[in-house]
């Protein structure tokens, strides 16, 4: 039978009713407070020192320990129970609380009253651990610790369904303010307050259509000078949806979006947006007019001298100022923008100026340059590069720049230009055919001349020389080559000669700088249309007579058939072949009968072809006439001698008479008739030096009859004869045959 005192102190009944009983229901006396749980350790002490009751008084002694015993197994078993239910709890709470962070990651930021969960979860905890334990039973159970978690978890109840009506609340706000304005929001003064996005955009269409058409009035501030400006011209705009998103129209959980749609909006300014390189050029026009520009400073090299233009301030707009003004006056209800004037100071200052003229434009003519091409050195000297330097703005600096085309132009014209050598020529001196020896040409890289050229010019005195990688470029027709030709000689030579006439210089005398130093290769052809070019203003002719359809009319070129002439009775002196020529249809006295030709461009010419197997250069000499004096052309063919040609002329014969023509045109000439004939001709070949012919060609022509001109005043058209009443029906005039076509002969 158990002791009376041993089942007082540690039994299931008894004293534990009193101030044991008394500590266990208070959890927040032995729950994370050491004072507390020493608080109530003396309460079991004062306890145990009482008089323990018999067990007479209580019960009967055995059937007492039973009873005891009974209770204490069933308090046991039960709290076991109530510990694995309270751990099946808190899995589920733990797991409940990892779900609702899962959601609130997705959702929303972590809100202060999730972290109030959290923390009484932790308090909970810390009142089952070892510093605030009851003092276990026999059983090993503390029997404060079941009722401790069950206040824990009400606790916990209680706040999570303040967390849930908070949440509804917060989404509630949500949903009402969904993608609104702030209520009391103005943009540009249109009320958009508490209407959706796409209400807020309608509505500020709607508001500002009118503004954004109108003009704007500029004006510049203290001058007279003002403008209207179309809001087209600078490509005004205003951006409705930016604005109601700056306006704050769009969904957000952030607490003070919310906020600000409950507590009212603001008076906000429009998105507006314009082309800036349109707004420059506008604002640079008013400038033109009220302002000054700035003198921008600058460094420049005339004649291989340093000249600077000092810098100074100007007067002009803001840029970014000046725009927020016309972006704003385009939405205001008074479309009025005021300009100001400010102090505008030049992107290139002396302090630019100076460190250009230290770090490029002084070291850069200080001094010759030396170029060496293969092994020729070409010293240039400042005043000739020059036009090759200049200093741009780059970053807001002055920063020296080598032209590397106008470098090589210099440079060509001291070596030659690349990869085109001189050809030898023959020349005529002192009356006698000289060979012009070639010269190689000088191939190199424009562009290895210009980086090389760069780092030289800014080099001290001693180390601006330089070498060019470059190579010979041999002439296609060398000087052995013209040798070969066998110009050594004249073999022909004519002269016509001509009244004077100022056209008749100009246009023979241009047909013969054209002809003379022409070289025929054996087997080439001459053209004289080929080698003079159309006859033009632009060519260096003028207006001179040619004949057409047998009558002297005024046209540029004309007198050149003098030159055809010579140059055609020199080659057939040479004994050249003859490709094609044409006389005149119309004598002229001055030329050998039969034994001449004229041309037109570009369908009548003089050619010949070089038949031997020596070269042939054309001279062409001209001795201009004067008043009173004649001029003359003389045309020499040089090369090595191979026929002697004799000419047998025929008499006239076949003649036809003259007749007279009357003409009433504008340019109407005079002239006087001749009759016209026929005449024949034979070019004889022989070897040089010997009387056998070798060859004849047979030539003929025959020339028109040159009529007499009158030129008379046209008469004058007659008066209109008066319309009758009634027309009858006309055949249309039968087509007239097309006129005789012009045959211009110069």
């Amino acid at each position: 039978m158990t002791d009376a005192n041993e089942s007082g102190n540690g039994g299931a009944g008894g004293p534990l009713e009193g101030s044991d009983r008394e500590a266990a229901d208070r959890p927040d006396l032995t729950a994370g407070d050491p004072g507390a749980a020493g608080a109530a350790a003396r309460d079991l002490d004062d306890t145990a020192e009482r008089p323990a009751v018999r067990a007479d008084d209580e019960a009967p002694g055995d059937s007492h320990d039973a009873d005891a015993d009974a209770d204490a197994d069933a308090d046991a078993d039960g709290a076991d129970d109530a510990d694995d239910a309270d751990d099946a709890d808190d899995a589920d709470d733990a797991d409940d609380a990892d779900d609702a962070d899962d959601a609130d990651d997705t959702t929303r930021p972590v809100s202060p009253l999730v972290a109030a969960v959290a923390a009484a979860r932790a308090r909970e905890e810390n009142a089952a651990g070892p510093d605030g334990a009851d003092e276990e039973s026999e059983t090993g159970v503390s029997a404060a610790a079941p009722r401790s978690r069950r206040r824990g978890r009400f606790v916990a109840v209680g706040v999570l369904a303040v967390l849930l009506l908070l949440g509804g609340l917060y989404a509630g706000a949500y949903a009402i303010a969904g993608d609104k304005v702030a209520r009391g929001t103005t943009v540009a003064g249109v009320d958009i307050g508490g209407q959706t996005r796409s209400e807020a955009v309608a509505t500020l269409e709607d508001a500002l259509a009118e503004r954004e058409t109108r003009p704007l009035q500029v004006a510049v501030e203290e001058t007279s000078v003002a403008a209207d400006l179309a809001p087209a011209q600078v490509s005004l705009a205003v951006d409705h949806e930016e604005s109601v998103a700056a306006a704050g129209g769009r969904r957000s959980w952030s607490p003070a979006r919310l906020w600000g749609y409950f507590t009212g909006g603001k008076d906000l300014p429009a998105v507006v947006t314009s082309d800036a390189g349109a707004v420059d050029e506008f604002l640079t026009g008013l400038e033109e007019s009220a302002g000054q520009a700035p003198v921008e400073g600058a460094i420049a090299f005339p004649d291989g001298q340093v000249q600077v233009t000092e810098p100074a301030a100007g007067r002009g707009f803001d840029r970014e100022a000046a725009t927020t003004a016309l972006e704003e006056a385009y939405v205001a209800e008074d479309p009025a923008a005021a300009l100001e004037l400010v102090e505008v100071t030049p992107e290139i200052d002396r302090a630019d100026i100076d460190a250009a003229l230290a770090d490029f434009a002084e070291p850069a003519v200080s001094a010759p340059v030396t170029l060496v091409f293969g092994e020729t050195p070409v010293t240039l000297q400042p005043a000739e590069y020059a036009p090759a330097l200049s200093m741009v703005v780059e970053d807001g600096a002055l920063v020296g720049r080598v032209d590397g085309e106008v470098l090589r132009q210099v440079v060509d014209g001291r070596v030659g230009d690349p990869g085109r050598p001189q050809d030898a020529s023959i020349e005529i001196q002192d009356g006698a055919p000289v060979v012009v020896p070639a010269q190689p040409g000088v191939d190199y890289l424009p562009e290895t001349l210009a980086e090389v050229f760069t780092t030289l010019v800014t080099a001290p005195d001693g180390s601006r020389e330089g070498t060019i990688e470059a190579e010979a470029v041999e002439p296609e027709f060398t000087t052995e080559d013209a040798e070969a030709l066998g110009v050594v000689e004249e073999v022909s030579e004519f002269t016509t000669y001509y009244p004077h006439a100022a056209y008749r210089n100009t246009n023979i005398g241009r047909a013969a700088e054209l002809v003379d130093g022409t070289l025929l290769q054996p087997g080439d052809t001459f053209s004289l249309n080929d080698t003079t070019g159309e006859r033009t203003y632009e060519n260096g002719f003028t207006d001179g007579f040619i004949i057409s359809n047998g009558v002297f009319r005024s046209e540029p070129g004309g007198g050149v058939s003098q030159m055809a002439t010579t140059t055609f009775n020199a080659a057939y002196f040479a004994g050249l072949e003859d490709v094609e020529h044409k006389p005149h249809s119309l004598y002229i006295d001055r030329y050998p009968e039969g034994r001449e030709a004229t041309v037109a461009w570009p369908t009548v010419d003089l050619q010949f072809k070089n038949d031997t197997e020596y070269g042939v250069l054309v001279q062409a000499v001209l001795s201009p006439s004067s008043p009173g004096n004649r001029g003359s052309i003389t045309v020499r063919m040089w090369s090595t001698k191979v026929w002697d040609i004799e000419s047998d002329v025929s008499g006239r014969y076949a003649y036809t008479d003259s007749s007279t023509r009357t003409l009433t045109t504008s340019d109407c000439q005079t002239q006087s008739g001749s009759r016209g004939f026929s005449v024949d001709y034979d070019r004889i070949f022989k070897r040089p030096g010997t009387d056998e012919v070798v060859k004849r060609e047979d030539f003929s022509w025959t020339y028109s009859p040159t009529p007499t001109i009158r030129c008379e005043q046209p008469e004058p058209d007659p008066p209109p004869a008066p319309a009758p009443s009634e027309q009858p029906s006309q055949e249309p005039a039968p087509e007239q045959p097309p006129s005789t076509p012009a045959d211009p002969e110069g």
